[in-house]
């Protein structure tokens, strides 16, 4: 039985038993068609059951290399590999003809986006202003006091909102913030005069008294909700023409690529942003690579 009869009965099958959407069967069928014809090239004639049985390790690189070659990105070779297995395993279950050898091939993995970060003006801006979509102004206080010390201290939205009164960085004081990050790990982080300004602004409006009480209050008293100041700042940049990817994690991002273009260490930004591994704080670099070669198409007159 050639394969791609194989292809026409597994699609069916998909279809039918699995309800596998339209869309879904036409992106099957595309890629699965697209390995058959690579096979077709690479074992001088169209491939039959048993040749899909005997494949082995270096076909399925082979494959997937003629895919890179012609600029198919890690996601979408993962992707096709996945529908490539899947077929595999339906040719075993139904015709009894296994591969042992798709099973150590490594996936390609996709590469982790890079960080968005806000320009130094726009990450200014949402510190100084966001008070401008709240009437209110204990609401006013308490934003610009949470985005100062986000843009300030590169802190998560879940480490700011995790904060009780009794961790506030005040003026006259130069301890730094405790921040309890992800799993539990605490770090040390240095704040800016700005932030301790902005924090005892709000505090003076603070409507609980009690150390333990949380830092960022929501209307009904309880700790800030995560959403309350996604949206305010959705709104904010909305109104402020500012790009999208404005949220509150960008400006940890912000903070992070604005210290390395200004010649900061990466290991200490490593640890002011609590993560345990170096290579996570690499991709700054990458960031601020791409803006200055960015910079540079725009200024160099030979770009």
């Amino acid at each position: 039985m050639l394969a791609e009869n194989m292809r026409q009965e597994w699609l069916l099958w998909l279809g039918s038993e699995r309800r596998a959407a339209a869309l879904t069967l036409e992106t099957y069928g595309r890629d699965l068609a697209g390995f058959l014809g690579f096979l077709t090239r690479h074992l001088g004639g169209e491939p039959d059951l048993a040749a899909l049985g005997q494949l082995t390790g270096a076909d399925f690189r082979a494959w997937l290399a003629e895919e890179a070659s012609e600029s198919r990105g890690n996601a979408t070779r993962a992707k096709k590999l996945s529908a490539v297995r899947s077929f595999l395993r339906y040719v075993e279950r139904e015709k009894g003809i296994a591969n042992a050898a798709i099973g150590l091939v490594a996936t390609p993995r996709a590469k982790k986006p890079l960080p968005r970060a806000l320009t130094v003006v726009d990450a200014q801006t949402v510190a100084r202003e966001i008070a401008e979509i709240s009437d209110n102004a204990a609401i006013q206080a308490r934003d610009t006091a949470l985005f100062t010390l986000l843009y300030g201290c590169g802190l998560r939205i879940s480490e700011a909102l995790g904060l009780n009164r009794s961790d506030a960085p005040l003026p006259g004081s130069d301890a730094p913030l405790r921040v309890t990050g992800k799993g539990g790990k605490t770090r040390i982080v240095p704040v800016l005069a700005i932030a301790r300004d902005m924090t005892q602004r709000w505090l003076r409006l603070h409507w609980q008294a009690e150390p333990d009480a949380p830092l960022f209050l929501g209307a009904r008293g309880k700790r800030l909700d995560p959403a309350i100041a996604q949206k305010a700042l959705r709104d904010f940049r909305r109104l402020n023409g500012l790009p999208e990817h404005a949220t509150p994690h960008a400006l940890r991002h912000s903070f992070a690529t604005h210290l390395l273009a200004q010649g900061a260490d990466l290991r200490a930004i490593q640890e002011l942003l609590g993560h345990a591994s170096l290579s996570t704080t690499q991709r700054y670099t990458a960031v601020d690579t791409a803006q200055l070669m960015a910079t540079w198409r725009r200024a160099h007159p030979r770009a």
